[in-house]
């Protein structure tokens, strides 16, 4: 995995990647954008086009947000987040909650402002559905905040180039990647947990009603 992080981001993942991230999908952009930019600071990359194609895939993961929340609206996001599924992509009513309150509090700013904030980032966008705000305000707000976020991950990462070498930054990315798969395990865990849990209580419940 680290390996393939290191040597086989190509362009084409790279949008693949920060598409999906800005939809539901936990694909952290830390372990996507500055490894290749730690790559393009060796000349195998050209770090202009990977922050532009990142943000160009966090504009398409985020409209698909924006048009599910707009068209669907809050009973088909809520079932969602409290799915399994939902559950599986580490995501839930909370989350999806606390992204709606920041948007009521900052206002449609807050799709530029919560590109820059965890949790909140891939998520904002579902709020701004929900308030119909305006699309192509909507996308140039996040298009400006995913091109900051991106453009500080790829500036981390061309500076790691400076001071660590490949074998470090493996390293650095392996013990990341081991914190990142211990919490999708986690929470799948606990989803296999809650449904074996209210399975039981409902066969109980239906004993009892007997």
């Amino acid at each position: 995995m680290i390996e393939f992080l290191l040597n086989h981001l190509t362009y084409p993942y790279i949008f693949l990647a920060m598409l999906l991230e800005s939809t539901v999908v936990p694909i952290p952009s830390e372990l996507i954008v500055a490894p290749a930019a730690y790559h393009a600071a060796a000349g195998y990359q050209d770090v202009f086009i990977i922050v532009l194609l990142a943000t160009l895939g966090a504009d398409c993961g985020a409209t698909i947000n924006y048009l599910v929340a707009r068209i669907y609206g809050r009973p088909v996001i809520y079932r969602f987040a409290n799915s399994k599924w939902g559950r599986m992509c580490l995501l839930n009513q909370e989350k999806v909650e606390r992204s709606e309150h920041y948007f009521d509090k900052h206002g449609v700013v807050a799709t530029l402002t919560g590109r820059l904030v965890p949790v909140i980032r891939h998520l904002i966008s579902l709020p701004a559905g929900l308030a119909r705000m305006n699309y192509w305000k909507f996308l140039l707000y996040t298009t400006i905040g995913a091109g900051v976020w991106h453009s500080i991950l790829a500036a981390l990462g061309w500076y790691f180039h400076s001071v660590m070498s490949e074998e470090e930054m493996e390293q650095l990315l392996d013990r990341s990647h081991h914190y990142l798969v211990a919490a999708v395990l986690l929470a799948i865990a606990a989803v296999v947990v809650y449904y074996i849990f209210k399975s039981r209580q409902k066969t109980s419940n239906e004993s009892n009603d007997k």
